[in-house]
């Protein structure tokens, strides 16, 4: 899309009582400026299969670890688990077994394992043959369990508590109880944790959320489509409830692990897709709490975790379960894959912290011909007319045709991001409201586009999601786009590109008024703040 050229003259838990404490150079407008688990198969962008986290190739042998099963597995099914409110949900138990098969003697930590709503799992069996417990169960209100479902309210958090302390007390439990589950199940074990069962000693979440309304159902405030197919499938009566709940209010923190941030004090080990459509929540979570959460982040979408043996999960319960010595905790807090495929850039790396050490924050401005540069040049205004239904087009190099972008020039050198973008976007609608979609794209020589990331706003929403504030056709605001963090290397003679669009299904609901957006450029307009970090090259 062509840029107007307009003159406008000229932002752990302390241990309870009796329990065991647990720059680069970046060339800008010629400018130098200083036991594997699958899932869902991968769409948003490029996405490689990640290899083997062996010593290898991190050094860490978090990542290789095992030991040889010791039990069979003996079933108990459908069993009664007591809640406090008189009501019960319906668990099989796994229980390590003799060479009889009847449930071996002595006492064992427990695993809850996928709380969720889609029906009772079964195993893991790996975990109950090395001396774990493991409990799968119907949520209230689904399965065998009677009930209303409700999922992530305070009412199923209660209930996984009460499940957890059950597991607990059992005769054949050492008392020491974790939980480990995938997207729904990660969500509701994340939560359950700031419930702070007596018995609960560590969570292992696989794409969880930090907050339900700001990772999946509102994005910037603007309603996300995306799930709608699983709540009618799951939960219908939400398609009604959410809606009915537009701003952040009680309904929501009811709903969020950052809401109740300080009592998530066990730890925690997170397992990420830079990818994936919960990756800003499992970086919020470990920002908001690096003493007692580590991170695992590879170039996964959704549920995928190729690459990651079974090993790793055991190392970790291991640890804090069983209080094995030889169980080791991963080298780093955070492991991180360096996108986006096996051989641009350094692939699994290890960090102390997040953001990384050696990362710094690079303005870029918007300039009137489409640059991102340093100095942004004389002022103008670039305008667009507002397209809601963007993002139904695979082809982002021709969908980018429509949008407004701004790119920088070929690199002269390999460009790392580690972290989130942050877009101070000036803009004026001329209608009452508006929706904003800034994506991170990466332009490959022949012209190629890949999606890297993106972040969204609706106008009313620029001060926040509990109270919509006024925007007035034609005054121009300063909006703060935050675009979910990655970390991504743009090899040499590849260009970094942000593009700007009201739409971008299906994160975003087609719900901007008609209209046209106007974005304010040049020297005093719209910047960009990227999270350079200091890395050699591939």
């Amino acid at each position: 899309m062509q840029h107007d050229d307009v003159d406008t003259g000229p932002a752990p838990r302390a241990a309870r009582p009796g329990r065991r404490p647990r720059t680069l150079a970046l060339v800008v407008a010629a400018t130098v400026l200083a036991g594997t688990v699958t899932g869902a198969a991968p769409v948003a962008a490029e996405q490689p299969t990640a290899p083997d986290l062996d010593p290898a190739v991190t050094g860490d042998p978090f990542f290789s670890y095992d030991r040889p099963a010791e039990h069979g597995v003996a079933v108990e099914e459908a069993v009664r688990v007591p809640l406090r409110d008189g009501a019960f949900v319906v668990c099989d138990v796994s229980r390590p077994a003799g060479a009889d098969g009847s449930p071996a003697p002595g006492r064992f930590p427990g695993i809850v394992n996928d709380y969720t709503a889609y029906g009772r799992a079964s195993g893991p069996d790996w975990l109950v043959t090395r001396g774990y417990v493991v409990l799968n169960c119907d949520p209230r209100g689904s399965g065998d369990s009677p009930g209303s479902l409700d999922p992530f309210s305070a009412q199923e958090q209660r209930d996984n508590a009460d499940v957890v302390d059950w597991l607990g007390t059992r005769e054949y439990s050492t008392g020491e109880v974790g939980q480990f589950g995938t997207s729904y199940g990660a969500h509701i074990a994340l939560l359950t944790a700031t419930q702070q069962p007596e018995h609960l000693t560590t969570v292992v979440p696989v794409n969880g959320i930090s907050d339900w309304y700001e990772n999946t159902v509102y994005h910037g405030g603007v309603e996300t489509p995306r799930i709608n197919a699983w709540q009618a499938s799951t939960a219908p009566e939400t398609l009604v409830t959410y809606r009915q709940h537009p701003l952040y209010d009680d309904y929501w923190r009811e709903r969020s692990v950052k809401a109740d941030w300080d009592r998530l004090d066990v730890p925690v080990l997170q397992v990420n897709g830079w990818y994936d459509r919960y990756r800003d929540g499992m970086v919020e979570n470990l920002v908001a709490r690096p003493q007692n959460v580590w991170m695992v982040s590879g170039p996964w979408e959704h549920a995928r975790t190729d690459g990651l043996s079974t090993g790793a999960y055991l190392a970790w319960f291991d640890h804090w379960l069983k209080d094995l010595p030889g169980a080791p905790l991963p080298a780093a807090r955070i492991t991180s894959y360096e996108g986006p495929r096996p051989g641009a850039g350094t692939g699994w790396t290890q960090f102390a912290t997040w953001p990384a050490p050696g990362v710094r924050s690079q303005q870029v401005r918007f300039t009137r011909d489409g640059r991102l540069a340093t100095a942004g040049g004389r002022p103008g205004t670039s305008t667009y007319p507002v397209n809601p239904s963007d993002g139904q087009n695979p082809d982002e190099a021709a969908a980018d045709a429509t949008r407004l972008t701004w790119t920088t020039d070929p690199l002269e050198e390999d460009l790392v991001l580690a972290g989130s973008v942050h877009v101070a976007l000036q803009a004026a609608f001329s209608a009452s409201d508006g929706n904003i979609a800034v994506r991170l794209h990466d332009v490959a020589p022949d012209g190629t586009v890949t999606r890297v990331s993106a972040g969204w706003l609706k106008a009313s929403h620029r001060q926040g999601h509990t109270a919509e504030v006024p925007v007035e056709p034609g005054r121009t605001y300063e909006l703060g786009v935050d675009v979910w963090p990655t970390h991504y290397r743009f090899p040499a003679g590849h260009s970094l590109r942000l593009a700007v669009t009201s739409g971008d299904w299906p994160d975003m609901g087609a719900d901007a008024p008609a209209g046209t957006v106007s974005v304010r450029v040049g020297a005093g307009g719209s910047t960009a703040a990227l999270p350079l970090l200091d890395t050699p090259a591939g």
